[in-house]
């Protein structure tokens, strides 16, 4: 009714959420920027893209949603980088779980006669507002179809039945065998099916869990009607040896760290900073810090990587702002070794804050005045009042912030302090002229800063109790349906 809607998305990988964004609150342009890692099973078929409006009163609204085979994902290597349109949610598309069968194929005087045991079925899709369902199976052969009884209130469901079908005349018939949910009022609701052809029937006939699957169907593009998504995917499968294999490589590493580094060139991790560029530079450096830290010489690791740097460099105001390895060993670093300590120094300021859910807003283009209204019923503020209102809340917040980090210098972890004095040592060695004092302490605060935002405004790293919730880049386009009536292992990285 209000012309907008109040997105957020949630991700799914074979019909199970492993995460969700924030509610972008009166948007029909919303923009997330959040990034996800999830491990994904080897076996994994599917992710999928919902965008819903947040409703304070009743269900959210479903506004549509993106599906991506593992075929589509992996195609490219380099991932999907691209505007998709969303798709409308079809109903009897969204299944999930699976089903225990053990089927036979039996002749007798009378001719061939199909047995199916329906054992059981896991992880149904709740149909009922009670979030359970009433399942029964219906099994299918040539012309013929039997079902079994039906269970009540269970998405979890034990029938242990065997049911028999005699084979008709004519062409051989694939096995269907449908799940429904039994509604007492209207027509019953899909829950899923597996199907089975002729041959599988004749050579090896099925045995165990089986994925249920939706109609085949080819899912409907709205055009762009329901607007889109931006998304980017992409899938890194890890294939990980003994960690014997791996040896010979972890001893030529360690040793580079203890070398000269200004005049090196011909060590694995010179040849390797030299060779990974982009996000591979992002994976290779996640990776050495790791390894680095476990053998515990992420010290000199750092102080290596730090003295290449500033040897190339020239001029003191331009260190670190390269997409250097330095830079981003130094940021993983930190996301690594300062995670408790930021959880311990930030977390609870940070708490407060979202769950005060105080309105803050100092740009006039964005004010909403009305929202105001809602909160302090004290008629229509003036621009000038919430500002003022706006910049007291902020004080108050930033305040504490402030005093938590001025106070943490002691909680700091020595790993980390030993980092910040070797680089500031390194820089000050490599430039010791007075006018540049300032470059030092620019070059110092844009490496710190540039790891401390990785880890510091990045909620989901908090455990926040945020309205959202490993890599997912999210944007959307103007577009959104409206719907404002109320308030070894693969990973795929993916921002929205």
């Amino acid at each position: 009714r209000s012309g907008s809607s109040d997105p957020y998305c949630i991700v799914k990988v074979d019909d199970e959420v492993v995460a969700r964004t924030a509610t972008v609150w009166r948007s029909l342009s919303p923009f997330w920027g959040e990034e996800y890692t999830i491990h994904l099973p080897l076996d994994f078929h599917h992710l999928a893209f919902y965008v819903l409006d947040e409703d304070t009163v009743g269900h959210d609204d479903v506004i549509g949603k993106i599906s991506l085979s593992r075929e589509a994902i992996a195609a490219d290597p380099r991932g999907i980088d691209s505007w998709i349109n969303l798709s409308r949610v079809d109903p009897d598309a969204e299944v999930q779980g699976e089903i225990c069968l053990d089927v036979q194929m039996l002749e007798d005087t009378r001719g061939r006669c199909l047995r199916c045991h329906v054992l059981q079925a896991r992880d149904l899709a709740p149909r009922d507002i009670t979030g359970t369902s009433d399942p029964f199976a219906r099994v299918f052969w040539g012309s013929q179809s039997v079902e079994t009884s039906t269970i009540k209130k269970t998405r979890f469901p034990h029938w242990d039945e065997v049911l028999e079908l005699r084979e008709m005349p004519g062409a051989p018939a694939p096995l269907r065998v449908e799940l429904w949910d039994w509604d007492m009022v209207g027509k019953n609701d899909f829950l899923g099916m597996v199907e089975f052809p002729p041959r599988v029937l004749q050579q090896n006939a099925p045995s165990g869990w089986f994925r249920l699957l939706p109609f085949p169907r080819a899912e409907e593009d709205s055009g762009g009607t329901l607007g889109a998504l931006r998304l980017k995917v992409r899938l890194i499968e890890d294939r990980v040896l003994p960690s014997r294999y791996y040896q010979p490589l972890t001893e030529l590493l360690m040793a580079s760290v203890l070398g000269p580094a200004e005049e090196d060139a011909a060590s694995p991790l010179a040849v390797l900073e030299e060779l990974t560029l982009g996000d591979c530079r992002q994976d290779l450096a996640t990776k050495l810090v790791k390894l680095f830290l476990g053998q515990g010489l992420a010290g000199p690791f750092l102080d290596y990587l730090t003295r290449r740097e500033v040897a190339r460099t020239t001029d003191p105001n331009t260190l670190f702002r390269s997409n250097s390895l330095a830079s981003k060993a130094m940021e993983q670093f930190m996301k690594l070794v300062g995670m408790p300590y930021l959880h311990e120094v930030l977390k609870p300021v940070i708490h407060r804050v979202f769950e005060e859910k105080k309105y803050m807003e100092l740009d006039p283009c964005k004010m909403d005045l009305g929202r105001t209204r809602r909160i302090s019923f004290k008629g229509t503020p003036s621009e000038e009042h919430v500002r003022d209102a706006s910049l007291g809340l902020l004080t108050g917040y930033l305040g504490p912030i402030v005093d938590a980090i001025v106070g943490s210098v002691g909680r700091c972890p020595p790993a980390m302090r030993l980092a910040f004095k070797q680089l500031h040592q390194c820089v000050k060695e490599r430039f010791p002229q007075v006018e540049h004092e300032v470059g030092h302490a620019g070059s110092l605060s844009r490496v710190t800063q540039g790891g401390g935002a990785g880890w510091g405004t990045e909620p989901g790293l908090l455990t926040l109790k945020y309205e959202s919730c490993r890599k997912w880049g999210w944007y959307s386009r103007q577009g959104l349906g409206s719907r404002g009536g109320g308030k070894s292992s693969d990973s795929s990285s993916c921002s929205i």
